[in-house]
């Protein structure tokens, strides 16, 4: 018997997968747990759209994630630290403060969860930093430092 599989089954498939597996084992597992369905033309007319269309979905959504790296690789942000009257910085720049200071200087919301810092950003200048938008797109964001 072929069983679409809706969701990921140890040693079986993944979710999406046709498979084929003994007739107990869909009527007795798969079918009474919701771990697939039977591979009818017609529930095989509807995996093959629903991929399709969750095609579509990641292809755009990456489209969107481009975007959004080249918008944020043009631009920079600025963010202040606290400094002593010698230069000595109290603290280091985090990734909180980065990502507000993106939503406040250009208008563009991230997840501070999605911004890596190579290493501790504890003096003046201009750094480098990480953005993951997407697997498969990061965008290099240029942060200035000046003290307060």
């Amino acid at each position: 018997m072929q069983v679409i599989l809706i969701q990921d089954v140890k040693s079986l498939g993944k979710k999406g997968d046709v498979v084929k597996v003994s007739e107990g084992y869909a009527r007795n597992f798969i079918l009474p747990k919701k771990l697939g369905i039977e591979a009818t033309s017609a529930n095989l007319n509807d995996v093959k759209l629903k991929k399709a269309n969750d095609d579509k979905v990641a292809k755009e959504n990456l489209e969107k994630a481009s975007a959004l790296g080249k918008k944020i690789e043009e631009g920079q942000v600025t963010v202040g630290i606290k400094a002593g009257s010698n230069g000595h910085s109290f603290g280091s720049v985090s990734n909180k403060e980065i990502a507000e200071a993106l939503k406040s200087q250009m208008g563009i919301e991230v997840d501070r969860k999605k911004i890596v810092i190579p290493s501790p950003i504890k003096s003046e200048g201009r750094f480098e930093v990480r953005v993951k938008l997407h697997a498969k797109v990061a965008a290099k964001l240029a942060v200035v430092v000046e003290a307060k």
